[in-house]
């Protein structure tokens, strides 16, 4: 009793406010995979399956259905940066992997590894951490009292280490290592992530301001972060859908949110100062939280194809099986992705 009413004391009502919207955006958004799921399943058994190249799915109110609750989703966690730090809003976005595994175990009869499970609770107590000693939201007037953070040395430099970095990718990496490593698109999404997520705050800042009765539209700072979210979004998602089509899913999807997240977080850092007032054990804290997440989130998409039998040769023999349909290979999680 005395831990949650000092919980409550601790936490303002900004924080509470965009641990609300994170964690609604976890939930809409990983509910929002099985319900398109649910609706290709359901085009596919009328007609040509996405997989092949078809497009039926535009055609089943389900899969509409799950790109409207994916929407609201992001909605939500465009929400949530207004309100709270990035330290406390990102990492929460393992939680609708962990949403989507359960609903997925339930609705969609997919069978969730022991170590499955063991990843879900590895991300709830890695999450309850980070809420638990998340910095509070710093108290902002003003788009311009963002921009004025923006424009400090230490973000500046910050920034143009990440274009320097993203210019070298695309321009010497890119055409040479894109098709074999791995690490080249992702870091290009991570590495412009991390300024989009810093913009996509700025932005909710203002229109929160805006909303209370404080016009921020006037400002050209305003316009100024709606730019670099535009592009920012665009480059990001150019490079995902990059990673995506060359590399199997389930090696880009934790690298990429290991890398996204902690570029976030080192960003939100220098930016909005995260940590200034915190004891060296809160932030310590905060880090072993986010280690569990990171060991979570692995531990999920390494057994998201297991299941649990008498003995391990059963359980990678159904592993196998299950790419070879999928794939046309029976070789387990390839890096690269196979053309069926």
């Amino acid at each position: 009793m005395a831990v949650a009413q000092k919980w409550r004391e601790g936490m303002s009502s900004d924080n509470v406010k965009g641990l609300v919207l994170a964690l609604s955006s976890s939930l809409f958004i990983g509910a929002s995979f099985i319900v398109k799921k649910k609706g290709l399943k359901k085009a596919g058994a009328s007609g040509i399956r996405a997989g092949v190249g078809g497009y039926s799915y535009l055609l089943e109110p389900l899969w509409w259905a799950g790109m409207i609750t994916m929407v609201v989703g992001e909605i939500a966690n465009f929400a949530a940066y207004a309100f709270a730090p990035a330290i406390l809003v990102t990492p929460l976005g393992a939680l609708s992997i962990i949403i989507s595994a359960v609903l997925a175990h339930i609705i969609l009869r997919e069978r969730l590894h022991t170590c499955g499970i063991l990843g879900c609770i590895l991300c709830v107590v890695g999450s309850t951490t980070i809420v638990l000693h998340a910095p509070q939201e710093r108290q902002i007037e003003s788009v311009t009292e963002v921009w004025d953070l923006a424009t400090e040395p230490g973000f500046l430099f910050y920034t143009a280490l990440v274009l320097t970095a993203v210019f070298i990718l695309i321009y010497q990496f890119v055409p040479q290592y894109g098709q074999t490593h791995i690490m080249v698109y992702i870091g290009v999404c991570s590495l412009v992530g991390s300024i989009s997520v810093m913009s996509v705050k700025a932005l909710g800042i203002a229109l929160k301001l805006t909303f209370s009765g404080t016009n921020q539209l006037v400002y050209p700072q305003t316009w100024a972060f709606t730019l670099v979210v535009i592009t920012c979004v665009l480059t990001q998602m150019n490079y995902l859908n990059k990673a995506l089509d060359t590399f199997n899913t389930a090696v880009v999807s934790p690298i990429y949110y290991v890398m996204f997240t902690s570029l976030t977080i080192l960003a939100s850092v220098i930016m909005f100062k995260d940590w200034d007032g915190q004891s060296p054990t809160q932030i310590l804290t905060e880090m072993c939280g986010f280690v569990t997440i990171l060991s979570g989130t692995f531990l999920l998409h390494k057994t998201k194809d297991m299941a649990d039998g008498p003995g391990l040769s059963t359980s990678l023999s159904m592993r196998s099986l299950k790419h070879e349909e999928d794939d046309g290979f029976g070789e387990g999680i390839p890096l690269k992705r196979q053309d069926t």
